[in-house]
């Protein structure tokens, strides 16, 4: 759950307003009776319209994060990544606990082959520039 704290702060401090919202408890529509919910996601500001929606399209998402849990292993690992590759969800990050470490594994959408190739391994410090500008103290996961 800190894990999830963490990252969320550090997206809403980092997150233009104008432009993106972050949220959690979400799930993105892929199709009829396939509506995944990441840990936490990135949508296009417009997108946020009815503050009683559960959901959002997949084309308002612009990032979907994991944190991997022995229960959701294989989900985060493999099917999820893969869902929101085919329905075009531009970038993903997946965050697992490598014993007193959080390491967060950084992936963007090639649009041609609609598949999520590696950007950065992450395991002290975050530093992205897409979808935004964000800086991330992984180590404040396990601080006390």
């Amino acid at each position: 759950m800190k894990c999830l704290r963490v990252l969320e702060n550090a997206l809403d401090r980092s997150a233009p307003w104008d432009r993106f919202r972050v949220s959690r408890e979400m799930s993105i529509v892929l199709g009829p009776r396939q509506r995944p919910e990441p840990d936490l996601i990135v949508v296009h500001a417009e997108a946020e319209v009815d503050s009683q929606a559960t959901w959002y399209p997949a084309e308002a998402v612009v990032l979907a994060v994991e944190v991997v849990s022995p229960e959701s292993e294989i989900r985060d690992r493999d099917r999820k990544p893969q869902l929101y590759a085919e329905a075009g969800i531009p970038h993903f990050w997946r965050v697992e606990d490598a014993g007193d470490k959080a390491v967060l594994y950084a992936y963007e959408l090639d649009p041609t082959t609609r598949r999520y190739f590696p950007v950065g391994i992450f395991h002290d410090r975050v530093a992205l520039t897409v979808p935004f500008d964000v800086e991330i103290d992984l180590t404040e996961v396990h601080r006390r």
